[in-house]
This record gives structure tokens, sequence and C-alpha cells, in this order.
């Protein structure tokens, strides 16, 4: 997954996104509205940490724009402020979730797995699909009844798919779904990637099709 961090606290920032980094999620991270603002129209999230109290204004104000342009990215806001007014209001004005300051961080991450598991409408933990079963929270997959090992990036790119059957995934959207805008990403990234994820599918009843000048589709084929 792809989460954009938006929080003012260096050390904090590191600490989020050092162990959302372990579980191969990719993160971009904003110190200021100004900058989440720029993050957000030139790319595509799964999801939004917000820090309320910016040097530059409000959290909330970016909350509150980013659902007047009907934006649906689960926002999960963190705040010092722990009144029940706070709480009430942020969440009135969109957020998915709501974190009081100081938290730990098994906790931030167990609510961002119940946030996305009600965003795709999956209240199980794991995928089933054309023979596949699939744990994104421990990374695990099994084909019918064998065991496959793949790395993050295959994992968060076979997250994608499985998010959205049907759709058709440009490589240009792949890649910001995959790597952070501080990444050195080559060519030919997207279709090693694809490549070696075909070749876990075989056993299933699940393709990866690719659309000459379009992108990539996952098909079922059952």
């Amino acid at each position: 997954m792809k989460f954009l961090l938006v929080e003012d606290n260096r050390d904090l920032a590191n600490a989020i996104a050092s162990r959302m980094r372990l579980d191969g999620h990719v993160i971009d991270h904003a110190e200021n509205l100004e900058d989440a603002e720029a993050f957000s129209a030139t790319g595509e999230y799964d999801l939004i940490l917000l820090d309320i109290m910016l040097p530059d204004g409000d959290g909330r104000n970016f909350l509150k724009a980013h659902r007047t342009r009907e934006r649906d990215t689960p926002v999960i806001v963190l705040t010092a402020r722990s009144q029940v007014s706070d709480r009430i209001g942020s969440l009135d004005m969109g957020a998915d979730d709501y974190l009081t300051k100081p938290f730990d961080h098994a906790e931030l991450e167990a609510r961002c797995r119940a946030v996305l598991r009600r965003k795709s409408g999956n209240v199980k933990p794991n995928f089933e699909m054309g023979g596949l079963v699939f744990d994104p929270v421990a990374g695990h997959l099994s084909v019918g009844v064998e065991a496959v090992t793949l790395r993050n990036r295959e994992l968060r790119l076979l997250e994608v798919f499985l998010n959205a059957p049907g759709q058709v995934f440009s490589k240009q959207k792949l890649s910001d779904r995959l790597f952070s805008y501080d990444d050195d990403v080559s060519e030919n990234a997207i279709e090693v990637y694809v490549g070696r994820l075909r070749k876990h599918l075989e056993k299933s009843e699940l393709r990866i099709t690719t659309l000459r000048g379009l992108g990539y589709r996952l098909d079922h084929y059952g």
C-alpha cells in the first residue's frame, strides 16, 4: 500500500515511516499543508495519516478540502488533542479514524489495517479468489495447497490487483503505487515485478493480462 504521512515532527514521522516500510508499504512524507496538497494533487494514495497542528495551518482544513473534492482516500487523524469535541469534529469532517498522541505503533498499524479493510469492503483479513488465499498483513500467499514466498513489492503489487480485479492499471499508475517520490525507478521495473507475479499465479485461476498501450489487468478464469 502507498501512504501519505502528514506530520511536522520529524522524529515521529521517521518512526512511523520506518515501521510502515518494514511491512512493505510505500511512504511519502509531507511536513506541512503546502507539501501535503502537492503530494495529494499529483499522487494516488491508499491511506492518509494526518496531523492536525501543522506549521502552516490546521490539518482539518486539508481534510475538509480533501472531502469537498470528493476524494475517498481513507484518512486517519493523528493529534495531541484529546477532547471529545475534537474527535467528533474530525470524524464529522470525513476522517475515518482518530488516534491521540502518544500512541503505540502497533495500534496505529492495526487501525490502518481495519480502515483499509472497510474501504475495500473486505471485513475478513484474507483475500480468497481463484484458488488463491492472500493475507496482506502477514504477507502470506498460498495457491491451492502450495505456500508461495513473495518479496515486498510483489506482495504490494498483488494487493493492488486484488483490490480492483478487472481494472486496468497503466505502468505509471502501478509505479506510483509501488514507489515513493524519492525512489529511483528504472523504466522496466514494473515489467519485472509483473513477470515475477505472473509466475506465482500460474497454478491459480488468476491471470495478469497485458493490454497493449494501456497497461495490465487481473482477470479471473474460473
